[in-house]
């Protein structure tokens, strides 16, 4: 038999310090060059020379690879698939320690003569010896290198069982790499005839609360969606701020209303999703003038578990009625103190409406060419874009004004979870059972993993079509953004999360907890994987 390249601890430390050392923060060239040089490790593997067909690079957007690395035992159908993300967030936070975010091992070291400066918690485990820090330590690439050893294990070892290595870029912003998986995974389910029995992310343990020590598995993922608006009042002069309405002053009835709206948050099997926040509030103009401000908007996040686009569209529409009344009422009041008279009331539209009002006014060509103008703008993200197109279309349907324009901004995150799938059921009984066994480790289930995750695009389940609300309501949609629900649905297989312990993702202290990320966790993973096929466990 073969010796393994990445078969013990100190080897796969090492994996994970030169991965880490291949800098990939999300939207630089470093996630750019990323896949290939995973790519060229996978080649090493003797597995891979001789099955070079079955390592690949596909392209995602914007120049940007995902790699996947197939694992094909001659007799076997069943495929575990292994997710993982390779971008990274940004190192500023790091200061003038920012060179050594990517030496774990050097940053850990130099982390001493620095320990005044850290918090409490992470100088204790700083001292404590149990941790490694840097960035992507924990968020996620340990999930990554971990994968690379178990196919590396299976190939060696050639288990009975087929393993799909699929690592993904821009997790971070917009799951771009993921979305664009999608299909690659059910053109690879024809071509080698796999049947996807699992998909295994290894995305790391987040805590419940601060000081939280405890291990999870994850049997689902959260959702998130970002309803937002656009508010567009009465334009007017300062000197007579009556004889207009400005959009801050509409936005906060709504703001006041959506930031931790307790309605919109959901509590499934003694979990319950964070309260709804404010992302993000602004003015729309470029310049200041005296002119008041009529035009903004705002991206408020809503985290879901059971609910999908349409319901949530919904519960926006309803907490914006209550908003544009409670506007009006308190308008009108000061109008008739100040004997000056209203210049509307503000109403509430979806964006479809306004779409629709727009397209029998002046065609599919014009509305056509506007969203074209927009999407030319390259320094705009999707969110900026989708406020854009809302705020160009009603600029030329000022009869619809003063408004608010409800909207959906990317990204979104359906939820997913198979808690009651019995497969799941028997991976988390192997992981409790073996993890306090063999390393005195108590395992706990979360039913929907907190850190968002690529989880989030298979086994996509609808009973209606309310993913047709969000495609409606998202001005970005089919140029810039778009989500491949159909496809999503045709990637029936169950989802667990086994991540390696960590704490402070995306903080300067983020950190890993070495023997459980070395040692614990592949173990338990390579035993669940194992046992998959010995016991004959069926979906």
């Amino acid at each position: 038999m073969r010796q393994l390249k990445w078969g013990t601890p100190k080897a796969l430390r090492e994996l994970l310090c030169e991965v880490v050392s291949w800098k990939s923060m999300t939207l630089t060239e470093g996630e750019r060059e990323f896949p290939s040089k995973v790519a060229a490790k996978l080649k090493d593997l003797a597995y891979f020379q001789e099955n070079p067909e079955h390592l690949g690079l596909h392209n995602a957007d914007l120049g940007r690879r995902f790699v996947t690395a197939l694992y094909k035992h001659p007799s076997a159908a069943e495929t575990v698939v292994l997710i993982s993300h390779f971008d990274t967030v940004n190192t500023e936070e790091y200061g003038d320690l920012q060179e050594y975010a990517y030496r774990p091992e050097e940053l850990t070291k130099l982390l001493h003569s620095r320990i005044d400066e850290l918090p409490a918690e992470a100088r204790e485990d700083l001292l404590s010896g149990e941790y490694l820090f840097g960035r992507g330590t924990m968020d996620m690439k340990m999930g990554l290198v971990m994968h690379m050893g178990l196919i590396e294990k299976a190939s060696v070892e050639q288990w009975p069982i087929n393993l799909l290595l699929l690592t993904v870029p821009d997790e971070e912003v917009n799951s771009s790499g993921m979305r664009a998986a999608v299909p690659k995974l059910l053109e690879l389910k024809e071509k080698h005839q796999l049947t996807f029995k699992l998909f295994l992310n290894g995305e790391p343990v987040f805590t419940q609360e601060p000081g939280d020590r405890n291990y999870y598995v994850y049997s689902g993922s959260i959702g998130k969606i970002m309803p937002s608006a656009l508010f567009y009042g009465k334009e007017t002069h300062v000197g007579e701020p009556l004889s207009g309405i400005t959009g801050p002053y509409i936005a906060s009835f709504l703001t006041q209303r959506m930031e931790w709206n307790l309605s919109l948050q959901e509590k499934v099997m003694g979990e319950r999703t964070p309260l709804p926040v404010t992302l993000q509030q602004k003015d729309l103009r470029l310049e200041y003038s005296v002119q008041t401000p009529y035009r903004s908007a705002a991206l408020y996040n809503v985290f879901l578990m059971q609910r999908n686009a349409e319901e949530i569209m919904n519960m926006f529409e309803k907490v914006a009625l209550d908003a544009a009344k409670s506007c009006n009422q308190a308008y009108s009041e000061i109008c008739k103190a100040q004997s000056v008279t209203p210049v509307g009331q503000v109403r509430v539209l979806r964006y479809d409406e306004l779409e629709k009002h727009a397209l029998r006014k002046f065609g599919a060509d014009f509305v056509a060419g506007i969203k074209a103008s927009v999407h030319k703008r390259e320094e705009w993200d999707d969110r900026e874009k989708s406020f854009r197109i809302a705020d160009a279309l009603i600029i030329e349907c000022q009869e619809l004004a003063p408004a608010i324009v409800l909207l959906y901004a990317p990204p979104y995150y359906p939820a997913v979870n198979s808690s009651e799938n019995e497969l799941v059921k028997k991976c988390i009984a192997y992981v409790k059972e073996h993890g306090f066994e063999k390393f005195g480790l108590p395992v706990n289930q979360v039913h929907y993993f907190n850190g968002i995750s690529d989880l989030s695009y298979v086994n996509y389940q609808d009973a209606g079509e309310g993913w047709t609300v969000f495609k409606e309501n998202t001005p970005a949609w089919g140029t810039t953004y778009s989500i491949p629900f159909d496809e999503m649905t045709q990637l029936h297989a169950p989802v667990l999360n086994v991540g390696p312990f960590g704490k402070d993702a995306h903080k300067r202290t983020e950190r890993l907890h070495i023997k459980n990320a070395f040692e614990e966790v592949p173990a338990l993973v390579e035993g669940m994987v194992k046992m998959l096929v010995e016991k004959e466990v069926r979906c």
